[in-house]
């Protein structure tokens, strides 16, 4: 794969799977199985340069069968209730803990990466490069004391909810058609959480908030606005996809946004339909180059996370997908800095900030 651009992906749920069968975890992450969507053999085929990889607190006893009602749009899915942060903390540091052993397991071609010059090392050298993120902000109550200590060890990404409520926000809700704006924004709690995360140098996800809460992290945030898996609501009006509006508050504070590989997000009717190949995918990209600039644009493709087009199939599919974003006209140039040029950017004048 040294001929094509390696591709930074701003969102997984590989720790999850990690999470789930923890006995498994040394053939899950180091062997190809075909289950799921990544492991590093299928990693090093696709060209999959590394990524941001979540801490994800599932909602317990979950009475609703999300996957079920999206599947047939209109859909309107209640939010789960908020979960503690006492609830939350040990599972996401049992999570930390999977990142932590796939770095060792790996044998050196998986590093934990909190710089960019890490990142870059990584792509130099041909390793695999991995950004801790947390997935709504339920480990942390809300005195923040926490967000030191996760910090500490190697934390440099959160979204201050999941679609549920949080001592820090709202959540936006799976549904289609709908506008992001569906309640309140930030608590006070999530504004000190913003303002801490700046100070630190911890990227803020906007994927999940519902709009109030988008427009109290722009009015808050002295870093870029950034989505790592999010789509263009002009093309799909779900809920979880960006407004123009909100493309453009994002674009003028140099942040970026990820396409989300996720087909419920993806396909114009709301769809989650495997079969309509990467032109749903290309589309969105259409639009979010033309709202954001090219310097802007990445991928956040929720692998493990979502079902994604059956022409991509799981990680060792970005090849096809590299080859129909060239087959549409994207050259090399651009190539690059959606692949992971753009990423790394942000990350710079994030980190920075």
């Amino acid at each position: 794969m040294t001929d094509v651009p390696m591709i930074f992906d701003g969102h997984n749920d590989f720790l999850l799977r990690l999470l789930r069968d923890p006995d498994q975890r040394r053939q899950t992450w180091l062997t190809d199985t075909g289950q799921g969507h990544l492991d590093l053999p299928r990693m090093k085929k696709g060209g999959f340069g590394g990524g941001f990889f979540a801490i994800y607190i599932s909602s317990p006893d979950q009475p609703i069968d999300i996957d079920d009602m999206m599947a047939h749009p209109p859909y309107d899915v209640p939010l789960p209730p908020l979960i503690e942060h006492d609830a939350a903390q040990p599972t996401a540091l049992a999570m930390a803990g999977h990142l932590k052993w796939m770095e060792r397991a790996s044998d050196g071609q998986f590093r934990i990466c909190c710089t960019v010059a890490e990142l870059r090392d990584c792509q130099a050298k041909g390793i695999i490069s991995g950004i801790m993120h947390i997935e709504g902000a339920e480990p942390i109550a809300a005195n923040l004391d926490a967000l030191y200590l996760f910090h500490d060890m190697g934390l440099r990404s959160l979204g201050p909810v999941w679609s549920r409520p949080t001592v820090f926000g709202h959540g936006v809700p799976f549904a289609f058609p709908s506008s992001p704006d569906t309640g309140p924004g930030l608590t006070e709690a999530g504004k000190d959480l913003v303002r801490l995360c700046n100070e630190l140098g911890i990227m803020l996800d906007l994927s999940h908030l519902n709009e109030a809460g988008f427009n109290d992290v722009a009015a808050l945030s002295d870093a870029p606005l950034v989505a790592t898996h999010s789509n263009a609501h002009a093309i799909t009006p779900s809920a979880r996809n960006l407004t123009d509006r909100q493309l453009d508050v994002i674009r003028d504070t140099g942040g970026m946004v990820g396409l989300n590989f996720a087909t419920g997000f993806l396909n114009p009717d709301g769809a989650k339909a495997e079969d309509r190949g990467f032109d749903p995918m290309l589309r969105h990209l259409d639009h979010l180059i033309g709202r954001l600039g090219e310097d802007h644009v990445g991928f956040g493709s929720d692998f493990d996370g979502a079902q994604v087009p059956k022409a991509m199939a799981d990680v060792a599919g970005l090849g096809a997908f590299r080859d129909a974003l060239s087959a549409h006209g994207f050259d090399a140039p651009l190539l690059e800095k959606l692949c992971h040029n753009d990423w790394f950017g942000v990350l710079d004048r994030t980190w920075k900030a």
